[in-house]
């Protein structure tokens, strides 16, 4: 019989291979944000980079406002917004529910502050 003076570790490293595979997978899953919003939908389509979504607003069906999963107050986006560089990107997600005013409220704070690079998210309507 054979005597092994060393541990074969092959298998290990192609277990762990795969592992990292696996998480490498999940991690783009994961990323999205905590806060549910019902898109709007659109009939144009505009494809981002995803390093391009360097700043994400939210808009929920009740009207808050939440900047990276966090929640906001206007006064305190308005504050945050000076402090940004004029070529910050935004993106923009608003749920189709959520009053009109702020919608309106969060671009006024965006216009005023001279953020312009700022895209809205839509889903692409299928029935056209």
């Amino acid at each position: 019989m054979k005597k092994f003076d060393q541990i074969n570790i092959i298998p290990f490293i192609d277990i762990m291979l795969v592992l990292l595979t696996i998480v490498l997978m999940t991690a783009s899953f994961i990323s999205q944000s905590k806060i549910q919003v019902n898109i709007p939908k659109a009939n144009t389509e505009v494809k981002f980079k995803r390093s391009e979504l360097a700043n994400l607003l939210i808009v929920s069906q009740k009207g808050e406002i939440y900047l990276n999963d966090k929640l906001m107050m206007l006064d305190e986006l308005n504050a945050i917004a000076k402090d940004w560089d004029k070529t910050q990107a935004v993106t923009l997600k608003v749920d189709s529910a959520s009053p009109f005013q702020a919608f309106v409220t969060v671009t006024d704070i965006l216009a005023k502050n001279n953020i312009k690079n700022v895209s809205i998210v839509t889903i692409k309507n299928r029935a056209s």
